[in-house]
């Protein structure tokens, strides 16, 4: 079993669109950072502590 994570911990989200938004708004009211991965322009990347803009295929960017 896995431990539930702790406020202040980040959480990555795969997709800033508006469900991402949600989520990442939701989660800042629970006090966790987010992290956006997006290919395109990233509405939830206005509620997240870090954005990065890179295609899902690009491993580097998924690794970094």
């Amino acid at each position: 079993m896995t431990e539930p994570l702790k406020p202040g911990q980040t959480i990555g989200i795969l997709g800033g669109g508006q469900l991402g938004r949600m989520l990442a708004m939701a989660a800042g009211r629970l006090g966790f950072h987010v992290h956006i991965f997006e290919p395109g322009a990233a509405p939830a990347g206005e509620m997240a502590a870090r954005l990065t803009n890179a295609s899902y295929d690009d491993v580097a960017a998924l690794e970094a």
